[in-house]
């Protein structure tokens, strides 16, 4: 697709940019915050590149009016940020922290006051530290700890909020954190994952049920869905696509939009699926309707079976099922390593849309790219690479929408640079770069894109109701 060539989205369809609270609040030890997962596992010598916290970060808690200033001048209609759960409740649970609902509080009625929707995550991965030293998402004391929480958000700020995501990407807290490790609390375990993926999933649950009761306008979930590929047709590569379609998304998606477990999660944990974390009445609790169900997506997957070592002295883990990740697409990789493959994006919904005849409506939650940004000699940031990144994953958005799936809404990530976690301060996202030594914002060419895409939008479909 041509730069400048916007994709045509429906009437009706809104925009917006999303951030997470870790990535770029800072203020990590003040106003009575406590500590989460994430400032222990960033503070544990050798876990993150170079050493990198989110201390400061962004400083976002101190900088939040000049951060929805750039939302409004960007033009968007909704902002999804995530409350930090121990900034509410530093030890997860008993005395709740005023400072830190007054800050919320402040970020709410700033993004109103721009005519900005508030989009709430309640738990975008920090953890607060003392649940995690009492069991973690291994225990379903957790969970109940997480509904109460939900709870009280949603009664100090349920008359503002548009829409409530009551989990980002399960599948990174429970596998990425509790069996590879490369992520808070950076455990290498087989059942604690699995009884993690279960307890995020009744916690989601449970705060669905209290969302509820408080009146929540939308309440939904975000997902990190993939779209995977064998690396070729050998009955190991297609045992492997098996084991990995549980991993990445039947896990998710059978409980919540079809009332059952996986089919095939048997072969794929061997035997270690069905745990005693499990309880009668779970699949209910889970299943409740939703209003919606958020997707973030970057980039397809391909695997390939890799035999599982023998000499590895850790016990076989929730992970380790022959999944890898070459590039056969033959396009462009973003610095992360990614191909951009926006038809995987069109490809993920259809799926999604067809096998789930119950599939409540679907917001893309988060999608960009991380490029090599650099500012010019004439002082700004030409991302002709993200500007592309964006366009073709609209468009493919577009023709998701033709194929009968009903997409509402799209937010960008990352509105800033930010805290890339265990990958530090390297990898950016956002549409306005951050200095890190002076905290300046710049706002990069693919911000002007994306401000020019809204205002096209709403040219195009506002102006004939008038």
């Amino acid at each position: 697709m041509s730069r400048s060539a916007f994709p045509e989205l429906p009437p009706g369809f809104r925009f917006g940019a999303a951030t997470a609270a870790y990535q770029i609040e800072g203020a990590h030890d003040e106003d009575g915050r406590g500590p989460s997962i994430w400032d222990t596992y960033s503070h544990t010598p050798g876990r993150t590149l170079g050493g990198a916290t989110g201390d400061t970060a962004c400083d976002h808690y101190h900088r939040y009016p000049e951060d929805v200033a750039l939302l409004r001048e960007l033009g968007v209609e909704g902002y999804r940020f995530s409350i930090s759960w121990p900034r509410l409740l530093p030890d997860g649970t008993g005395a709740v922290n005023p400072k830190g609902l007054d800050f919320y509080d402040r970020l709410i009625d700033e993004l109103l006051a721009a005519g900005i929707a508030p989009a709430v995550t309640l738990y975008h991965w920090d953890l607060p530290q003392a649940l995690e030293e009492r069991g973690g998402w291994r225990v379903r004391e957790t969970a109940e700890a997480f509904a109460d929480y939900a709870a009280l958000a949603a009664e100090r700020y349920g008359d503002r909020v548009e829409r409530w995501i009551t989990l980002n990407e399960p599948f990174c807290s429970a596998f990425v954190g509790y069996a590879e490790g490369r992520h808070a609390p950076g455990a290498r375990e087989g059942r604690g994952a699995l009884a993690a993926a279960h307890h995020l999933l009744v916690a989601h649950g449970l705060a669905v049920r209290e969302l509820r009761a408080a009146g929540a306008r939308e309440v939904g979930i975000t997902l990190n869905l993939d779209r995977l590929h064998a690396a070729s047709d050998r009955s190991e590569d297609l045992a492997a696509l098996r084991r990995a379609e549980v991993l990445h998304n039947e896990v998710w998606t059978e409980p919540l939009f079809a009332g059952r477990y996986p089919e095939h999660e048997a072969e794929t944990w061997e035997g270690l699926a069905d745990g005693p974390w499990r309880r009668p009445g779970d699949l209910q609790l889970i299943g409740a309707p939703m209003d919606f169900v958020g997707i973030n997506f970057y980039r397809p997957i391909t695997v390939e079976a890799v035999p599982h070592r023998e000499d590895d002295p850790e016990p076989r883990t929730a992970m380790d099922i022959g999944v890898a990740e070459p590039n056969p697409y033959g396009t462009r990789l973003t610095t992360m390593g990614w191909p951009v493959v926006p038809s995987a994006l069109t490809g993920l919904l259809r799926g999604l849309h067809s096998r789930y005849p119950q599939l409540p409506p679907v917001w893309i939650t988060e999608n960009g790219s991380a490029e090599a940004d650099t500012v010019a000699p004439d002082g700004r940031v030409h991302d002709e690479e993200r500007i592309d990144y964006l366009a073709g994953h609209l468009a493919a958005v577009v023709d998701a929408i033709a194929a009968g799936v009903d997409v509402r809404g799209y937010y960008v990530w990352s509105l800033l640079d930010n805290f890339e976690w265990a990958r530090g301060y390297e990898q950016r996202f956002g549409l306005v770069r951050v200095d890190y030594d002076t905290l300046t914002r710049i706002p990069k060419d693919s911000y002007h894109w994306y401000r020019g895409l809204i205002t096209a939008h709403r040219a195009r479909t506002e102006e004939p109701a008038r």
